[in-house]
Parts: structure tokens; C-alpha cells; sequence
């Protein structure tokens, strides 16, 4: 997945991290922090921690090379929309963790607006867009699936 990411949205090197989102309650079956909840800045990805080695293969596209992962933990109560996206994610998958990354294109500034996110889907190699409750696909990619 960081590979596609890499190439496909971002045109970017390929030894660039991403970022691990993971619910509150699974941070500590992923990654070495202890008491994970009570740690407000591993909210906002201020945090660089160990991946468990017996996990490092379950998540290699948010492992970086020395075996950590800027952590992202995600609490219900203050971003519900994206702990559901992650706790479907891990039903569906067995695994709470999704790749997250700053949404803009090489040498353009972060999306800041439904028109700038439509301008960078439209310019990279994404597939589908959410924006809100909408779901914007590209012709190919709706016409791929039939």
C-alpha cells in the first residue's frame, strides 16, 4: 500500500514513512506505549514508538525502516467518523490500523477545501474521493467495477 500511495497519489520516494491511525483501545497490541489512552500527544502523531516485532508484519506500510511508527491514536468521542472507518476497517481486516497521510500532492500545500480535495483526486491516481457523505469515483474506476 505505501508503494501505491507513493506513486500513485503523493509522486513521492519510496522510503517516506506514513503514519499508523489506530483506535485508543488496540494501540498497545501494536506498538510498544504503555498506558497508550493517557497519552494526549499520541493524538496529534508527536509520538514515535516501537512496533511490536510480532506485529511488524501485519502493518509494514506504517513501519519505517527502524522498526517505528508515528502514531496516530484515535479516541470515539472526538472524531467518531474516523474511529468507525477504522473499527470497520479492523472488523473487516483483523487488523485497527489504517495508513494515514497528509492530503496534498508533492510541492502543494495540504487540502484545505472541497474544491482543493477535488483538484488533487482529480490530479493523482485516486480511485474515489469522500467528501462528507459523498462518494466521488473516477469514470474508469466505476466503469472497472461494473
Amino acid at each position: 500500500m505505501k508503494d501505491i500511495v507513493n506513486v500513485k497519489i503523493k509522486f513521492r520516494e519510496p522510503f517516506r514513512p506514513f503514519a499508523p491511525s489506530v483506535l485508543v483501545e488496540r494501540v498497545e497490541e501494536y506498538f510498544c506505549l504503555p498506558e497508550a489512552a493517557r497519552h494526549y500527544p499520541a493524538r496529534f502523531m508527536l509520538y514515535v514508538v516501537e512496533v511490536r516485532q510480532e506485529r511488524k508484519d501485519l502493518i509494514p506500510a506504517v513501519t519505517h525502516v527502524d522498526g517505528t511508527g508515528r502514531l496516530q491514536s484515535v479516541h470515539k468521542e472526538v472524531n467518531q467518523s474516523y474511529y468507525r472507518l477504522i473499527e470497520n476497517f479492523g472488523q473487516a481486516t483483523g487488523v485497527p490500523v489504517v495508513l494515514n497521510t497528509s492530503f496534498n500532492l508533492k510541492g502543494e500545500p495540504i487540502v484545505n477545501t472541497p474544491q482543493e480535495a477535488f483538484h488533487t483526486f482529480t490530479a493523482s491516481g485516486m480511485d474515489v474521493l469522500v467528501l462528507g457523505r459523498c462518494v466521488i469515483e473516477k469514470a474508469e474506476t466505476a466503469t472497472q467495477r461494473g
